[in-house]
């Protein structure tokens, strides 16, 4: 097999580039060596801020995971059957386990793809809490150039829980189309030949066409989040990725600096581009189990995360377009977070290609996961890991 990235200059079967970054098996050099393929802007912790994080190990290979035939999995075949490149279970803040592969470490930042929507939406109930949101309002009123889309008259409210009626196809495997000149705009896809280049905001002319009246039911839309991200800064003057770090990155005591991906003219990728370490995504589900609060300071408001876990709408859920990737589960999306509402209720972020955030507040658990899975969105895939999660979960019960 040919090493990617291995010599000066790298084999031609095994370089990594930005149109193959995506694909097995370059995803797994790739995914935790982004800013070397696209311009990136650091999110900068607090080194003297660092949350220690104290080890409790614990033997989870003993747990057993049903496989997709029934038949018992051995855990450590779970990481390898799902591409796990790196993953961090905390228990009432403690390691009780940690592993690393595809040279992966613990201080290395792994892309979150959309498990960057969920970052997004705990900063959006930061301005919130400010007086600097209200999610009532329309996104014309922060971002008026998109008045002329398909995008006027939809709120805050309706871009965070994706229930905006804008027609946009979100297929993973499209060759062509606009997915494909939104990536390219993004800096995420190379221009063909003789292209021009774009830009993220550019890019929002050409969603002119509604699908259904906004509020409606929920729809997977990514470049939603990306617009949020534009009316985040126009509200508060401020880049992207500083009031990350300012209200997050640093207040919850990350490690190690963080990043995102940027297009040509500085705007950051909100709805994938975030990349952290497998650690630092703990700890922002361990925020969380704390009800936003670390060392006596709020660092996230409690009723938001509290809005999160038990104000989503279920009907809105059950007529999307997610509901085969989750049968017979009681669910509802809201803020950019995906909410099992069984009992006990399972908070999560989801990105394509394995990356998971798993949050159980009310067994003090976090499940933080990357991965360089072989398909974006693999419905197999995912029931398997909700497995593993439940044998996790039900450890700790």
């Amino acid at each position: 097999m040919t090493r990617l990235m291995d010599g000066f200059p790298p084999a031609p079967a095994g370089q990594v580039t930005l149109a193959n970054w995506r694909t097995p098996p370059f995803n797994t050099w790739a995914f935790h060596h982004v800013r070397e393929l696209i311009a990136t802007a650091d999110i900068p912790n607090d080194p003297a801020g660092v949350r220690a994080l104290p080890v409790q190990a614990q033997d989870l290979e003993r747990l057993v995971v049903a496989g997709d035939d029934g038949r018992p999995m051995s855990f450590d075949a779970f990481l390898g059957h799902s591409h796990t490149d790196g993953i961090v279970v905390l228990h009432k803040g403690r390691i009780v386990f940690e592993r690393y592969a595809n040279g992966m470490t613990a201080h290395t930042p792994h892309i979150l793809m959309s498990v960057s929507k969920s970052m997004l939406g705990l900063l959006a109930g930061t301005l919130v809490a400010r007086g600097e949101f209200a999610m009532d309002r329309q996104v014309t009123e922060f971002v008026p150039e998109v008045a002329s889309t398909a995008y006027r008259g939809a709120t805050l409210r309706d871009l965070l829980d994706m229930r905006a009626g804008i027609a946009f196809d979100e297929d993973y495997l499209a060759t062509s189309g606009p997915i494909i000149e939104y990536r390219k705009s993004t800096g995420w896809n190379p221009l063909g030949p003789g292209e021009a280049p774009s830009d993220l905001r550019s890019f929002y002319r050409v969603l002119d066409k509604a699908s259904r009246p906004h509020g409606g039911r929920f729809d997977y839309i990514s470049p939603n989040t990306d617009l949020l991200g534009w009316a985040i800064e126009r509200a508060t003057g401020r880049r992207y990725a500083d009031l990350m770090s300012e209200r997050l990155w640093k207040p919850m005591g990350a490690e190690t600096s963080a990043y995102i991906t940027v297009d040509r003219l500085g705007a950051p990728r909100c709805a994938g581009g975030m990349c952290t370490t497998t650690r630092d995504l703990a700890r922002v589900g361990q925020l969380m189990v704390e009800d936003g609060r670390r060392d006596g300071v709020q660092v996230l408001p409690a009723e938001w995360i509290g809005d999160i876990e038990h104000n989503g709408d279920p009907e809105a859920w059950d007529a999307g377009n997610f509901l085969p990737y989750f049968p017979g589960a009681a669910m509802h999306y809201r803020s950019k977070w995906y909410v099992d509402r069984a009992a006990p209720a399972l908070l999560f972020g989801l990105g394509i290609n394995g990356q998971n955030l798993f949050v159980d507040r009310a067994r003090q658990l976090v499940i933080a996961k990357h991965s360089s899975q072989l398909m974006p969105l693999d419905a197999a895939m995912i029931a398997l890991t909700g497995r593993a999660v439940t044998a996790i979960r039900n450890a700790f019960g």
